[in-house]
């Protein structure tokens, strides 16, 4: 076995106790690997192992990553890193998912350069539930009328919510920006959008993630180690 096989194995094995603790289905819950900053070897290394799922922080290494590939293999290609206006079109033209619309002007950029021949753009709203100056997402009180504002936009599905907080060791103080982060998604289901993705939660977090009811956790380091960014 592959050590990228033994990795996901352990993070699945996590993924399923954490689901049982909170009496979920692990079933429901999405594996996303972080590949930023790992060579194309490690994806089909990944992708040998039996993962579909792979998420890019950088517009041009994701886009090259997926043009590599091929199309003929059955991945789902995630972007989850902050997105500038002028990067729009290739994330439009090549991926699957955006996770981080923080402001409407990316969405309408999105919605009006997705390839009509192409599926619907899978989109999440980020949300700054930390209240960090560093990252990007829209505030908690935006979030309700930016998601609404995206709904209605075509050649794009507003899946859910994404989110980063603030790193914590504390098991208890990771829930909390998690437990928010469900409220507002929770809200705006009773508002009548149609939402079934929480993308929360990473290698160092996503237990607690699961117990607040991530759908989708982003995990890099734990799958393919520590990254070079040199």
């Amino acid at each position: 076995m592959s050590a990228f096989a033994d990795n996901l194995q352990a993070v699945r094995q996590r993924i399923a106790r954490a689901a049982s603790a909170a009496g979920r289905d692990p079933e429901s819950i999405i594996l996303l690997a972080v590949s930023k900053t790992k060579p194309l070897a490690d994806v089909l290394e990944a992708v040998r192992a039996g993962q579909t799922d792979f998420g890019e922080n950088y517009v041009q290494e994701g886009v090259d990553k997926r043009l590599a590939a091929g199309h003929e293999l059955p991945l789902v290609w995630h972007f989850i890193g902050p997105l500038q206006s002028n990067k729009t079109r290739l994330v439009a033209e090549n991926f699957d998912w955006v996770h981080s619309i923080d402001r409407l002007k990316i969405a309408e950029r999105l919605s009006q350069q997705r390839p009509p021949h192409l599926p619907p753009l899978s989109v999440c709203v980020q949300v700054n539930v930390s209240g960090e100056a560093s990252k990007s997402g829209c505030s908690p009180a935006a979030a309700a009328d930016l998601c609404h504002a995206v709904a209605g936009l075509p050649g794009l599905r507003l899946r859910g919510l994404m989110a980063i907080p603030e790193a914590s060791d504390d098991p208890v103080a990771q829930r909390q920006p998690f437990r928010e982060l469900r409220r507002i998604y929770e809200q705006l289901q009773g508002e009548g959008l149609a939402l079934d993705t929480l993308s929360m939660g990473m290698s160092h977090d996503l237990e607690a993630a699961i117990a607040e009811g991530a759908t989708l956790v982003r995990v890099g380091t734990a799958l393919f180690g520590e990254r070079n960014y040199a």
